[in-house]
């Protein structure tokens, strides 16, 4: 007889469960492994994207247009400063070659009620030479009547005519007496955006710049309080626009006005509020407090801004910043007066002679410069905006050498080409090699007349113009080679010796001068394309699409007048920032080439990448970039800032400097909008140079050099990445251990000899001697070994593969054992 071994419901029930788990795994590994891993973090995390305050408001139905369906968003609305926020929406009527329909107007006001919000009086608008429709102050009974404004009694008269107007009512100060009154601001300083066209889905966006009371005081943001001491909050208004005036006809651009003004009561009346709340703005230590200096680099700027306030808490002492180029700083320490900083930030090591006090470097921020840009264009009357742009060292060379014919000469005026740029191409988009890298740019675009750089001398300066030698092509432009095309250098700039050191300033060689046909007025490149006061002021210059043109030629009347801001739809201006800056105002920023040939944007993963890679300068375990080798991933024009400062101070100032190194790289790292925090367009220290850090602290708080001191001609004994102490002959005070059992080694010891650093404090680990990181014990592995977050993904992501490989192998095999097993069984059974 034959039997059968029978398998319970239950069992194969779970059998048929684990084959679906299994395959379901495998599947899942699948996918996995065919997912792009993300390029190293391409998009760093914007203030807004850290602040997380974004708001988003519901239009509504008016007299004759309907925002019913229409949604705007402010991309951040809490801890303001000086800075660009990101206006967009959505649900509009679709935009159309119409200028004077479906656009959207921008401002920003104060306001006495934070419940209701502002008046139109208080309202920054109407300043604008760009003739956009709706943009001024002024209103036109005769031919845009509005109902809800009656007979306009309540409105003065403009002196210039018959029409009213909306007075602008400062926050201290006398009310303007007519539309065209620019007493507080004008139209090449406000910051009102009077037409945004919606696309053709109806939706748009806008950067619109908010500022503070020190950048408009009449707005007064930051700075007023009210009985109980809080800020007071500013208002960004937004006023829709639809297809008709007040009165109900059709806005026409053919019509005079061709469209009323956004503060004709009707169309005032669909406005959307957004309340901003600012930092307070000011000194926010104590006056009263005895004050301790810090000087330096630009590059540290934004984060010592923000450090200040809470450095100053429950100290005796308060913490100055005085922004200056990184030479002047390193004197302030080497050849010190009685009043000069006790600290300075530099991005070169301060480098002493056998016989001054040792000097303490502790690295405390990493930034960069990077290229930012606005560039919007007009064509087929649609407005375009580019946002990928890709330079090599090439083109940086050409535009820094003014080597363009618009770069040295206004292009409306049909004069002949200046001699010094002969034969070369009218502006970058009509240059082959640009046209190449930027191939979604239509040739002979309009484009930037030049670039826009700062007047500091600067070590940031010298990295620049190192990246760019270093480039063969570059080097070679530079010293006479015309480009495959036949473009060449500016003939002012050919004996200058460009390819020698690398410079701390950017030169403007070129004196030519263009006539017009206003009598004795000329325009230069300097003209054409002013000096910014430092990087900060240049990425304000780009975000509002105007460099500072000095004057313009009227053909028509034959006078100059002052210089003017093209319509934001048409505005183009590039120029070089740090990354702090560009993050600040949201600027476009262009992608450049490492070492390695890959075009590379600076993000907190492509600068953490390329500090792992720099080397050691004169200063052993001072970081210097050298974009020569920067490769992979790295961005090549990153920097380290460290804060220096002699140990031949007063104890109670070494302390007190020693305080600021340890928020610096404490609480100061942590990523935010907050006081205190980091700032966007930084990217935190990774964990070896923090530990680093608090070592060099410690170091300047005792007033001592690592264990071993320092040799007699002022170079320091022992070698390797150790030795925060630089120089120092004389002076030292014994050879205790700065930090006794720390991890990581101390940030270079230097002499004018160049010679290696004391040994590093006992038991610390420290990066090799070559420069490469070493990982920092009980820290973080991540960013002490310098993997970027795309390398770590990618790492986990084949350990999570093979995960899941081996689990839904797993899930497979039981039910198939199982299988086999009762097979097996049976016919055993069977048999028997």
């Amino acid at each position: 007889m034959r039997r059968t071994r029978l398998t319970a419901p239950g069992r194969l029930g779970s059998a048929r469960r684990r084959v679906v788990a299994g395959l379901g795994a495998l599947t899942a590994a699948l996918v996995l492994a065919v997912l792009p891993v993300p390029p190293g973090g391409d998009t760093p995390a914007s203030a807004a994207e850290q602040n997380g305050s974004a708001v988003t408001k519901t239009g509504r139905k008016g007299p004759y247009d309907d925002f019913s369906t229409l949604k705007v968003t402010v991309g951040q609305t809490k801890d303001l400063r000086g800075q660009a926020v990101k206006v967009s929406w959505t649900g509009g009527t679709p935009g159309t070659t119409e200028t004077a329909r479906d656009f959207m107007q921008l401002m920003q006001c104060w306001g006495d009620d934070p419940d209701a919000g502002p008046s139109r009086e208080q309202c920054e608008f109407g300043a604008t030479s760009s003739a956009s429709p709706g943009s001024t102050r002024a209103l036109v009974p005769g031919s845009d009547a509005d109902p809800a404004e009656g007979d306009y009694a309540d409105l003065p008269d403009e002196p210039l005519g018959a029409n009213k107007f909306v007075p602008f009512r400062p926050v201290s100060g006398a009310t303007t007496t007519g539309a065209f009154d620019y007493t507080y601001f004008t139209d090449g300083d406000t910051n009102n955006i009077p037409w945004v066209a919606n696309d053709s889905e109806g939706s748009g966006e806008a950067i619109f710049e908010v500022r503070t009371s020190v950048e408009s005081p009449h707005l007064g943001c930051g700075a007023r309080r009210n009985a109980e001491g809080a800020i007071q909050p500013c208002w960004l208004v937004a006023v829709p626009r639809g297809d008709h005036n007040p009165d109900g006809r059709l806005a026409e651009s053919s019509s005079s006005p061709a469209a009323a003004s956004a503060l004709s009561q009707s169309i005032w009346d669909q406005r959307l509020t957004f309340r901003l709340d600012f930092l307070p703005v000011g000194d926010n230590c104590d006056p009263d407090k005895p004050e301790r200096r810090t000087i330096g680099s630009e590059l540290v700027t934004d984060a010592m801004t923000s450090w200040q306030s809470k450095l100053c808490v429950g100290g005796t002492h308060r913490f100055t910043f005085t922004q200056a180029g990184e030479e002047t700083a390193r004197s302030a320490i080497t050849a010190p007066t009685d009043t000069s900083p006790g600290l300075a930030y530099t991005v070169d090591p301060v480098e002493t002679d056998g016989d001054g006090a040792p000097v303490v470097h502790a690295p405390v921020a990493v930034s960069g410069l990077t290229i930012g840009f606005l560039w919007n264009y007009e064509a087929d009357s649609v407005s375009h905006h580019v946002s990928r742009l890709r330079l090599n060292q090439r083109l940086l060379a050409k535009l820094l050498t003014e080597s363009y014919v618009e770069n040295v000469r206004m292009g409306i005026f049909g004069q002949p080409e200046p001699d010094t740029v002969a034969g070369n191409p009218i502006r970058i988009a009509a240059d082959p090699e640009f046209l190449q890298l930027n191939p979604e740019i239509t040739a002979g675009r309009e484009a930037p007349n030049g670039m826009v750089v700062g007047l500091e001398n600067s070590d940031t300066t010298r990295m620049l113009w190192r990246y760019i030698i270093q480039n063969d092509d570059a080097r070679s432009f530079l010293e006479g080679e015309p480009d495959p095309w036949g473009m060449h250098l500016n003939t002012s700039y050919k004996d200058l010796g460009l390819t020698a050191d690398p410079f701390d300033y950017y030169p403007k060689s070129d004196t030519t001068s263009t006539a017009t046909q206003c009598e004795n007025v000329e325009y230069s490149s300097q003209n054409l394309v002013p000096y910014a006061n430092d990087m900060h002021s240049t990425a304000l210059k780009i975000r509002r699409g105007y460099s500072g043109l000095a004057f313009i030629c009227d053909a028509t009347t034959q006078f100059a007048l002052s210089g003017t801001r093209p319509k934001l739809n048409n505005a183009h201006e590039i120029g070089i920032a740090d990354t702090a800056s560009a993050d600040r105002y949201l600027l476009d920023v262009a992608a450049l080439p490492n070492a390695d040939g890959t075009f590379v944007k600076p993000t907190t993963a492509t600068m953490l990448k390329a500090v792992t890679q720099m080397p050691d300068s004169a200063v052993p375990g001072v970081k210097t970039t050298d974009p020569a080798k920067a490769r992979g991933s790295a961005y090549p024009l990153t920097s380290v800032v460290y804060a220096a400062a002699s140990t031949d101070q007063p104890d109670a100032a070494r302390a007190d400097y020693a305080k600021v190194i340890r928020y610096a790289v404490g609480d100061g790292q942590t990523p935010g909008t907050a006081p205190g925090q980091l700032p966007a367009g930084y990217a935190p220290l990774p964990q070896e140079l923090r530990t680093q850090a608090l070592a060099a602290a410690t170091a300047l708080e005792k007033g001592v050099v690592p264990e071993g001191g320092t040799s007699a001609d002022g170079g320091s004994s022992g070698g390797g990445d150790s030795g925060v102490v630089s120089g120092g002959g004389s002076g030292t005070s014994g050879t205790e251990s700065a930090s006794s059992g720390s991890t990581g080694g101390y940030a270079g010891a230097s002499a004018s000899t160049g010679t290696s650093g004391a040994s590093g404090a006992s038991g610390a680990s420290g990066g090799a001697a070559d420069g490469t990181a070493a990982t920092a014990a009980g820290g973080d592995t991540t960013a002490a070994s310098g993997t970027t977050p795309a390398e770590l993904l990618g790492a986990v992501r084949w350990v999570l593969l093979g995960v899941l490989v081996l689990g839904g192998a797993a899930s497979l095999s039981g039910p198939v054992l199982l299988r086999l097993a009762a097979r097996r069984g049976g016919t055993e059974a069977a048999g028997s």
